[in-house]
């Protein structure tokens, strides 16, 4: 299932009741940690990662790493292939990607984000926070109807990256 929200507490409320307590969770764009602490206090046996490339996120994240033996922070370019390599290969399985990379109103970015990363990860659950998406989605009118009951895009398979994202040379093809 995929949940796209803008609303900060909307964002929050949808961590709530999609996280079970043996999830592992990769959170993407954890900035100071808010949304990270109601991911770990959901979290009994399961796990999170987050990543941020925020200098403000270094403080509170360790912060965060002191006290729980379960959250792993990765100061890191979500953007870049490493970072997603360093997450997939310390993890078996991803149940939970929450993506909030500032909730903006640009898309681009958090979707490609969102594909790059649900495509290699395979979750069962995705929620994003970003306001152009749901602005996108909103206003458009289409006729086909495409449903993933997944985390990730099922319609587009184990295709990895399309040509089209591969013009921006942080992407990498090396994901399949």
């Amino acid at each position: 299932m995929i949940k796209l929200s803008y609303d900060m507490k909307v964002y929050r409320q949808h961590l709530r009741e999609v996280l079970e307590k043996t999830d592992n969770v990769v959170e993407l764009g954890a900035h100071v940690g808010k949304s990270s602490e109601i991911i770990l206090y959901k979290l009994t046996t399961g796990r999170l990662i987050s990543i941020d490339n925020s200098p403000e996120a270094i403080e509170p994240m360790d912060r965060l790493s002191r006290y729980n033996d379960n959250f792993t922070f990765i100061s890191g370019d979500v953007r870049l292939h490493e970072t997603l390599e360093q997450v997939a290969k310390s993890i078996d399985r991803c149940d939970v990607l929450s993506i909030d990379l500032g909730g903006g109103y640009h898309p681009d970015t958090v979707f490609k984000v969102f594909y790059i990363w649900s495509s290699t990860l395979k979750p069962r659950d995705v929620l994003i926070r970003n306001q152009g998406l749901i602005d996108f989605v909103n206003s458009a009118d289409y006729d086909e109807e495409f449903t993933s009951s997944e985390g990730w895009l099922e319609s587009c398979g184990n295709q990895g990256i399309p040509p089209q994202i591969k013009e921006f040379s942080l992407w990498s093809d090396k994901i399949e």
